[in-house]
């Protein structure tokens, strides 16, 4: 089942993830998994999937009615499928290894309840670019821009169909107009702080296919630290079973 380079690390309520030092996940993929959380009756679908952590989170507790994970690296669409296969859950999640602009005819456009995305951070041509295929694709924008996947999200929803995706502060603007450009409104918005003192070093957006204009509302701000640096309660409750590798 394990490659060599690779490793098992639980998520919490016996669902594991298999994770080598190219295809892993970080506190930000926890945060979007709990803030984009399904309902029991959906239809999800997970772009740029990476080794689908996201995915196997919302199988957690009460699983979505049905889960797809696209994700374009072949690597790392095969630890995902033995994951899936790890956890019993090959009747709950399809992977497709699949770039996500190019999805006609491999699933059915505008039926899903809910799309997200972790997407790279950085625009493409910016930064330092690592020269390692896999963490440049994971972190700039070199196989699809920000366009690129809010266009795919709203042919995938339905109408009123959620879209949710996570991003760093000074890329808000790019967000928010890419996504009401794409005809999916802003409607949640809230920011992820390390703790009170600093900046924000996170937001996390939720968008509705077809919505009507205006309306964004901005939720409390999520502080990962309380004041003594532990913890906060809420960062305990969104880790689950999984905080217990972090306390």
């Amino acid at each position: 089942m394990l490659k060599e380079g690779e490793h098992l690390e639980p998520l919490g309520n016996g669902i594991k993830v298999i994770v080598s030092e190219e295809y892993h996940f970080s506190t930000d993929t926890i945060l979007l998994a709990d803030f984009s959380a399904p309902k029991k009756h959906e239809k999800v679908i997970e772009l740029g999937s990476g080794c689908g952590t996201i995915s196997l989170i919302w199988c957690r507790n009460i699983p979505p009615r049905s889960i797809t994970s696209v994700e374009i690296q072949s690597e790392a669409a095969d630890m995902i499928e033995r994951s899936v296969s790890l956890n019993g859950l090959d009747e709950k999640i399809k992977v497709l290894n699949a770039d996500l602009k190019e999805l006609n005819g491999l699933v059915e456009f505008g039926s899903f309840d809910m799309a997200a995305m972790n997407p790279p951070y950085k625009i493409g041509g910016g930064g330092i670019v690592n020269p390692e295929k896999q963490k440049q694709i994971a972190r700039h924008e070199t196989e699809c821009t920000l366009d690129d996947i809010t266009r795919t999200a709203t042919k995938l929803l339905r109408f009123g169909g959620r879209f949710c995706i996570c991003q760093r502060p000074e890329r808000l603007t790019d967000v928010l107009l890419s996504m009401r450009n794409s005809g999916i409104e802003p409607k949640k918005l809230r920011f992820v702080q390390q703790r009170k003192e600093k900046a924000p070093k996170l937001f996390l957006a939720e968008g509705r296919r077809g919505g009507n204009p205006g309306g964004l509302v901005t939720l409390p701000t999520l502080l990962i630290e309380g004041d003594n640096f532990e913890l906060s309660s809420e960062m305990i409750n969104i880790y689950g079973d999984y905080k217990e590798k972090y306390i």
